[in-house]
């Protein structure tokens, strides 16, 4: 049964909240639903391509507020946009993506009487959205059809406040490559491919992500291993801080800031380890990317969302969480041992068929007919 389906997102631009928004309005457009798309950034700035059946709006309303009177007013306007876009595009149901988006959209919605999915992206155990964001998120929430995260941690810890709301596991899946002409990884592809010493890093250059603890670990056994380089790709506001790390760390022959790509598979290819080091997580798509493209993988058992997609040397590595020392360790582990490189890389393919597409929009389907089904009551 065709759906009118509207997606709602801050923007198309980096991340991974938006890559699954982009994933989910091609996917359910090509199965012939009515796919409408609201950001409140500008088209301008999307670095995510969609279907040309894709009805796009871009609200254009990300400017940033100078106080709190700004702000309200600001976001007032966001709301009766919001609302007159999502009216228009007369949805069956409404998903949105991210935690002050979700608010948004909550009040903006308030009056219609289609159901409304929100999705946590982030952990809120660890990702402050303010006292204000906070308070209203607690009193919006409940007016949600069903809240979906991705870890149980997460869905334990909303439980404890959202006691009748519905709260739905769904860990993301594995990427879709943005280009069809990136073919899976096999295990004999990687017996074939050209041996590497590039270590890399993906994601925002922001706090959240750590990449100032990798340069720290890094630092520390660079001098032993002069053949390997560390490469993080990525934007973000920390890129002049990070920067100066590697400069003062004496790093600038061997790390690379390389920028945000548009092709992230291709970069992984280059590969032989790849590193999470972040503070937090909501289910790392940059890990099952890297898994996905037969890297060995080291990451930091940080919440949420590492613990469940690697599983301890059999096809990856955890170190305990903020442990710079055991991080470095496990590096240098890995870059002296090219057998147990290869040996976490094969095995770290199966990640596709354990965090599989189908089977996630499999889940997201069987939740939509839900909720529409008892919106109907």
């Amino acid at each position: 049964m065709s759906r009118r389906l509207t997606i709602v997102v801050p923007s198309l631009s980096l991340g991974g909240a938006e890559g699954v928004a982009a994933m989910m309005a091609n996917h359910w457009a090509k199965q012939t639903h009515e796919v409408t798309l609201i950001t409140l950034d500008s088209a301008e700035a999307d670095t995510f391509s969609l279907e040309e059946s894709v009805h796009r709006i871009a609200l254009d309303l990300m400017q940033d507020s100078e106080n709190l009177f700004q702000a309200i007013s600001n976001n007032r306007l966001r709301i009766n946009y919001l609302q007159a876009a999502i009216a228009r595009s007369n949805p069956d149901i409404v998903i949105s993506l991210t935690d002050r988006m979700n608010v948004l959209t909550l009040l903006a919605t308030g009056k219609m009487r289609c159901p409304v999915i929100i999705s946590e992206r982030s952990d809120p155990r660890h990702h402050s959205i303010g006292r204000l964001w906070s308070f209203l998120r607690k009193r919006t929430y409940p007016r949600a059809s069903a809240l979906v995260v991705q870890t149980q941690g997460v869905a334990d810890f909303c439980r404890q406040w959202l006691k009748s709301t519905h709260i739905e596991v769904i860990p993301n899946a594995v990427p879709i490559a943005r280009s069809g002409e990136v073919p899976a990884v096999s295990p004999e592809m990687l017996a074939a491919r050209t041996p590497s010493k590039i270590i890399l890093g993906l994601g925002r250059l922001s706090y959240e992500k750590g990449f100032d603890r990798l340069l720290d670990a890094f630092a520390t056994i660079a001098a032993e291993f002069p053949e390997w380089q560390l490469r993080i790709l990525g934007e973000g506001s920390l890129r002049e801080s990070l920067q100066e790390q590697i400069r003062k760390l004496g790093l600038q022959e061997q790390v690379e800031l390389a920028g945000w790509t548009s092709e992230p598979e291709l970069q992984l290819d280059q590969g032989a380890i790849f590193v999470l080091p972040s503070r937090y997580e909501g289910f790392p798509n940059a890990l099952l990317q890297a898994m996905s493209r037969g890297l060995a993988c080291v990451s930091f058992d940080c919440e949420s969302g590492p613990a469940e997609i690697i599983r301890p040397e059999l096809d990856g590595l955890l170190v305990p969480a903020g442990n710079n020392s055991g991080l470095a360790q496990e590096l240098k582990r890995l870059m002296g041992d090219a057998a147990l490189r290869h040996r976490l890389a094969v095995e770290a393919l199966q990640v596709t068929e354990r965090f599989s597409v189908e089977e996630y929009f499999l889940h997201w389907e069987q939740l939509i007919d839900q909720a529409i089904s008892e919106s109907k009551i």
